[in-house]
């Protein structure tokens, strides 16, 4: 339970930086080039931009340091999952600004910012944080990942290795000193 408290608060303490970036990038944007004054689309538009900057920079924290002590099989994998789960908490934002601003009329400043960067952004950091957690960042995950490559490269693509979880497999096995046997010695 400690180590998810931590993991959790440093998740937080990441997230925190991508919020600075996401706000100040979206409030900056909104008010400018951006403004539904000037594109009608521009406030979801901004969104959208910023979300994506402050994902960037969550890709880096997050990998490496909330969840750096996870055991991961490869960057690539994870860095497309974590767009994924990414671009799907992001929506959720977007959705909170679309509905907010295009459905129910809210359209001042005040009212997108509340909508995409305390609504959206509660709903979709609970959804970000237990998806990395259990998915993207799984230690258990990518010890897996990586044994079954050894495995496929070993025996092959048709053949697989099977045995418990947790066991080593026999080619890590490390050679142990020998025992003498003073009983079967001939004199």
């Amino acid at each position: 339970m400690r180590k998810l408290l931590s993991q959790f608060l440093r998740f937080g303490v990441v997230g925190l930086g991508g919020l600075v970036i996401d706000v100040a990038v979206f409030n900056l944007l909104r008010i400018t080039i951006l403004s539904p004054d000037v594109l009608h689309e521009g406030p979801v538009i901004a969104k959208i931009i910023s979300t994506t900057l402050a994902i960037g920079a969550n890709w880096v924290g997050n990998r490496r340091w909330t969840f750096a002590t996870a055991g991961r099989a490869g960057a690539a994998r994870e860095g497309i999952e974590f767009a994924i789960v990414s671009v799907a908490g992001m929506a959720i934002g977007v959705l909170c600004l679309w509905v907010s601003h295009y459905v129910l009329g809210y359209t001042s400043l005040l009212a997108d910012n509340i909508a995409t960067n305390v609504v959206g952004l509660a709903l979709g950091a609970f959804f970000r944080f237990a998806l990395y957690r259990w998915w993207v960042f799984n230690p258990s995950r990518g010890v897996l990942a990586a044994e079954h490559t050894a495995a496929d490269v070993v025996l092959g693509a048709t053949q697989r290795a099977i045995g418990p979880a947790g066991f080593t497999p026999l080619h890590r096995v490390q050679a142990v000193s020998t025992v003498e046997d003073r009983a079967h010695r001939n004199d």
